[in-house]
């Protein structure tokens, strides 16, 4: 039987995998912050010239979220919020 994961665990493999990909986001200006975990889904804020940026959506998508997926496959969905 599969062990179920802590929200502490899952937690962690999100930032790793946030600080993975930060250094792609700085190198154009913008960073991301963790906001939440909340069941399968994560929730994330784009800052500097990520936040409103019109590949903001493929970068939420293609990189984040592929990214995320890769280091804690319980996760879903990565949602970007205001």
């Amino acid at each position: 039987m599969e062990k179920q994961l802590t929200q502490e665990e899952t937690v962690t493999k999100v930032l790793l995998a946030l600080e993975s990909i930060r250094p792609f986001l700085n190198k154009d200006g913008g960073d991301i912050e963790l906001i939440d975990v909340r069941e399968h889904t994560v929730l994330v804020k784009l800052h500097g010239n990520c936040n409103g940026c019109p590949m903001s959506f493929s970068t939420m998508k293609l990189g984040v979220e592929n990214t995320v997926k890769q280091f804690a496959p319980e996760i879903t969905e990565v949602l970007a919020v205001e």
